[in-house]
């Protein structure tokens, strides 16, 4: 302890104030939010009594919380991007994920999943402002059993070929480029027209960057295509999928990357396939399922 304060005394009185906070919350109605509350409680003092912060540095801290929540926009999560290179992102969606096995692994929402994806016909090509390299993503959503889901929904969401989302470059992009809403055939099968991802980093120019740098860490992303699959019945999923052979792969700023959903964008020399899918010969071909859960009855 500090300033030759006895520790025994220091530690009896800021386990009084744990103990007053927690039993503050015994009034509570919602039992669940009660028992989260309390253990942040405990984590959190805990957290101080071990480190103890000096008042600069509670102060910096509470200064970083604020410039985080400023930083958010309509267009911008900062919070969501702070979880996301703590950890907490991934660890939330591992935990709620199929525990039993079969299903789609989930990874991380991230911070521009902002604005509605606009509704597209099967085959639409979401690069409205071209420039890449010409790719189709196709597969089906399945249920763990097998079973095609005709009719399941699909949100899709990416970069475009510089590493740039829409609400980033909104004098740039037109809007909803790279953006898509699918809704599978009767047998349960996607397809649509896009380009190649690419890495990209994290925006950097907010109090997340500055924590990242402070820690001497890297803001890349490996190339990905954001993707929430739903179908009545079903828990719905949301992953990505990313570009096999990719910068980054071993070093997500956002630890989101899974084994299972790196994926083979394949060179593809088929005049006939390509004629199919309406693209220039040859293109880039990811194929791929989407399977999920069925819900609990």
């Amino acid at each position: 302890m500090r300033d030759g304060k006895d520790p025994d005394m220091t530690t009896e009185f800021t386990t009084r104030i744990t103990d007053a906070v927690v039993d503050s919350l015994d009034g509570t109605a919602d039992p669940r939010l009660r028992e989260l509350l309390a253990s942040l409680t405990r984590h959190l003092h805990a957290f101080v009594r071990e480190t103890e912060p000096t008042m600069a540095e509670w102060e910096k801290a509470v200064d970083f919380l604020t410039t985080t929540g400023q930083t958010c926009t309509d267009t911008r999560q900062e919070f969501v991007l702070l979880s996301d290179v703590l950890g907490v992102s991934m660890l939330v969606e591992t935990i709620n994920s199929d525990r039993d096995g079969g299903a789609t692994e989930s990874t991380v929402l991230g911070p521009f999943h902002m604005t509605e994806s606009p509704a597209r016909v099967l085959g639409a090509d979401i690069d409205l402002a071209g420039g890449g390299e010409p790719c189709v993503v196709s597969g089906r959503v399945l249920s763990r059993d097998g079973t095609p889901l005709p009719g399941a929904v699909l949100d899709v969401w990416q970069a475009n070929a510089e590493g740039f989302y829409d609400v980033q470059q909104p004098d740039v992009q037109p809007p909803g480029n790279g953006r898509g809403l699918f809704t599978a055939d009767a047998e349960g099968r996607f397809w649509f027209r896009t380009c190649v991802p690419s890495p990209y980093p994290i925006p950097t120019d907010g109090p997340v960057g500055d924590l990242l740098r402070a820690t001497g860490r890297e803001p890349y992303r490996p190339a990905h295509i954001h993707f929430i699959a739903s179908a009545p019945g079903h828990v719905p999923v949301t992953t990505h999928i990313f570009v096999a052979g990719s910068d980054h792969l071993d070093s997500d700023a956002v630890f989101a990357v899974k084994e299972s959903l790196v994926q083979d964008f394949a060179d593809t020399d088929d005049p006939a396939l390509a004629r199919e899918f309406g693209i220039p010969n040859p293109f880039r071909h990811a194929r791929f399922d989407l399977v999920l859960t069925p819900e609990r009855t």
